[in-house]
């Protein structure tokens, strides 16, 4: 805090402009509510506005530099025109000294990979320099680099790889700007300690939402209170819990939603629970935004639709919203484009451990990204991450302790639109139960299609960027190690039969940075998703059954079509091809 001496100068300044502007500036406005502005005349006679005889025009300038060394108030951020339901979008030259500095020159390429070599040379050429790799496929990797950078990462690759790459942000700091709700850009010479913040944010509303929440992505201290809401609004069904406390300190938040029976029973059998979590990697917003939507409408739809209410009924619902509370309070206040948690490492300036490679099962933190600069840094051995040992602590005590039965596992992250499965570490060993994780995968995947018409592929988690090709030394090249990761964890060692990853929007324009529009939209997508999730479960087979059913019932198949007189029935052999589709896709994979 600044000595009181210290501010003496400029409450003097503050009070000698307030005075002088409060006596002089009412004569020389115009626009005085005391004073009607006499109208001067041109040379034709016409009348014309009169002009401002300010006899301190540059006055408001010494008032603004006084409040703002006294007071401490950030300058206003200059901007565009805005158009109902946007924000400004600044020139690189309008940004925050403090955004600037982070991301200012930095920009995202994305590399088109065609063999196994490409890929091994720009994963190592990208471990050699230190880079981010932000997402990898079958067919592209993306990478965030300083664009001075550029020429040295294109000087360690193949010449097919040297002009076969775009750049997908050109202005990087730009874009992080135009993602965040409400900003309010604070004096950089504040401390990052402090809680007024670089980034502020605010509920500000878009077009075409109901749901105030859903139409911005919300920070922790606004999630919080909003699942206290919904345990204490719907406590037939939904509680509050904690899975654990993280590496600063922080709970863990889950809702917990079912209906357990009330009833006791003799042989009372485990209660069979499906973890839909989000937020493993800190900047990955829409994955946590994702998870409460999923939440509020399992949770609004009990009672309400037959098929919500049965699932309640037979399933508990464990959301997590974000596992990596630290990681993602600090993309809100600090950097947001923060991947790890916030766990000091033996490096004291590189700070973090990948939550999603420190599960135990397969460790392998030794043989590749073994430098805690990585943005995939494992730790040292595994379960060192706080927050992923916290949540595997959790779900043994839960199976060990309080009767249940984990059955399903859904990891939502971003971005790519890809269902993946175990296993992660490695493509040279098959799941045990591949066939039923490829057929629930393919449906999950339908289920998207059909309620947007977004295609999300279906694969291994263990594939990179060239699927199921050998590197010249006989090893599958990787972009990052695939070890530890959660769904293996989940599927070996606590048998939860069903463990997806599922990487949500998009396909690369926004990447990490999605714009707010799209938090329904995905919403929507991934509940969706965990309906036919929980049908597949309950033995349904998902949307093709229910059409079936509905069909028997006289719902779709007694839809008429009007032929002049005649009234045509919709046949069954429509639905029969429709549930064949799914085979037919399984049965192409396999050959």
């Amino acid at each position: 805090m600044r000595h009181p001496l210290s501010l003496l100068p400029a409450f003097l300044l503050l009070f000698v402009a307030v005075s002088i502007e409060a006596f002089v500036v009412p004569w020389s406005r115009s626009d005085s509510a005391q004073f009607s502005a006499p109208q001067r005349h041109d040379s034709a006679g016409q009348q014309r506005p009169y002009q401002s005889r300010n006899v301190l025009p540059n006055l408001t300038w010494l008032r603004d530099f006084a409040i703002e060394k006294v007071f401490r108030v950030p300058k206003p951020v200059k901007a565009g025109p805005v158009r109902p339901g946007s924000f400004p979008h600044p020139s690189s030259s309008e940004l925050p000294n403090t955004l600037l500095a982070k991301y200012g020159g930095d920009v995202v390429l994305r590399f088109n990979l065609s063999t196994p070599a490409e890929e091994k040379a720009l994963a190592e050429a990208a471990d050699t320099l230190f880079l981010d790799v932000w997402e990898f496929t079958q067919n592209w990797a993306d990478i965030r680099l300083r664009e001075d950078d550029v020429p040295s990462l294109l000087g360690l690759l193949p010449k097919s790889l040297q002009k076969a790459y775009s750049n997908l942000m050109p202005d990087l700091a730009k874009t992080i700007y135009q993602s965040y709700p409400s900003i309010a850009f604070a004096d950089p010479s504040l401390s990052p300690n402090r809680a007024d913040r670089s980034f502020t944010p605010a509920l500000r509303t878009s077009d075409g939402v109901e749901n105030i929440f859903f139409r911005d992505y919300q920070p922790l201290s606004v999630i919080v209170p909003w699942m206290k809401l919904m345990a204490s609004m719907f406590t037939t069904h939904v509680r509050m819990i904690n899975i654990g406390t993280t590496y600063e300190g922080r709970d863990i938040p889950a809702l917990r939603v079912g209906v357990s029976p009330n009833l006791p029973q003799e042989d009372e059998e485990p209660r069979k629970t499906i973890i839909i979590s989000g937020g493993f990697h800190a900047r990955e917003w829409i994955s946590v935004s994702t998870v409460t939507y999923i939440a509020w409408s399992l949770i609004t739809s009990y009672g309400k639709s037959p098929g919500i209410t049965k699932l309640l009924q037979e399933f508990d619902f464990v959301l997590i919203p974000t596992a990596n509370p630290d990681g993602y309070v600090y993309t809100w206040e600090n950097d947001r484009l923060w991947r790890k948690n916030r766990q000091q490492t033996s490096l004291r300036f590189c700070r973090g451990l990948d939550l999603d490679r420190g599960f135990g099962f397969e460790w392998d933190g030794t043989s590749y990204q073994s430098n805690p600069c990585s943005e995939s840094y494992p730790g040292d051995e595994p379960f060192q991450a706080v927050e992923s040992h916290r949540l595997a602590e959790w779900a043994k005590n839960e199976t060990d302790s309080n009767g249940v039965n984990f059955v399903g596992f859904l990891d939502l992250h971003s971005y790519s639109q890809q269902v993946l499965y175990p296993y992660s570490y490695s493509c040279s060993a098959d799941p045990p139960s591949l066939e039923n994780l490829e057929e629930l995968g393919m449906g999950l995947a339908k289920a998207i299609r059909i309620s947007s018409g977004q295609q999300y592929g279906v694969a291994s988690a263990c594939e990179g960027a060239v699927s199921s090709n050998l590197t010249p030394a006989g090893g599958f090249s990787r972009m990052e190690t695939g070890g530890g990761s959660a769904i293996d964890w989940f599927y070996h060692e606590m048998r939860v039969r069903y463990s997806y990853q599922v990487k949500l929007r998009d396909t690369g324009a926004y990447g990490f940075l999605l714009p707010k529009e799209n938090i329904v939209p995905t919403g929507e997508e991934a509940f969706n998703a965990v309906k036919y999730f929980g049908d597949f479960l309950l033995g349904n087979k998902g949307i093709e059954s229910n059409l079936v059913e509905e069909m028997h019932r006289g719902v779709v198949s007694h839809s008429k079509v009007q032929t002049g007189e005649e009234e045509q029935l919709v046949e069954d052999e429509e639905v029969e091809d429709y549930v064949a589709e799914i085979n037919w896709e399984l049965r192409r994979r396999r050959r």
